[in-house]
């Protein structure tokens, strides 16, 4: 049965495949579907304009020129959107600790063996540095995964 609906799929079917992955593209965007749904679009036109006149088309051989036009959609639209790093006048905006850098903040507690909590607002973070005791002031160097780096002001 399955079979059987595989060789009825016919090129419009394609073209319909395609325009419905365009409108979930549109309802869920995230750049994805829209080059399958491209992909489709030319394989039903192919099938439709090139190959179907010329010959019979297998199912099986629309779905292998699917699955290649599908790689290659992908790649030219990474290529045509890969330019996403943007330049922005807020280059720190989701990087908390990075914009922390250069404060000074008071030490909740001590800092045993390199590591203690600073408060920074109403949080508490980890902090490395120099062994200090509860409440001193220390100056934010860095960050090294999720902890700021601190030394004694």
């Amino acid at each position: 049965m399955l079979e059987h609906l595989f060789q009825e799929l016919g090129p419009w079917n394609w073209v319909v495949l395609g325009f419905i992955l365009l409108i979930f593209e549109v309802a869920v965007p995230g750049i994805f579907l829209l080059w399958f749904g491209i992909a489709a679009i030319i394989v039903g036109f192919l099938t439709i304009l090139v190959l179907g006149p010329l010959l019979a088309v297998s199912w099986q051989l629309q779905i292998i020129l699917f699955l290649i036009l599908s790689v290659i959609t992908v790649f030219i639209g990474r290529r045509l959107m890969g330019a996403t790093d943007v330049p922005t006048d807020e280059p720190l905006l989701n990087r908390r600790s990075e914009q922390l850098i250069g404060q000074i903040v008071v030490l909740e507690e001590a800092t045993v063996n390199g590591r203690g909590r600073a408060r920074i607002g109403d949080s508490l973070w980890r902090v490395k540095g120099p062994d200090l005791a509860a409440g001193s002031r220390v100056r934010i160097t860095g960050t090294d995964q999720g902890t700021l780096v601190v030394e004694a002001v």
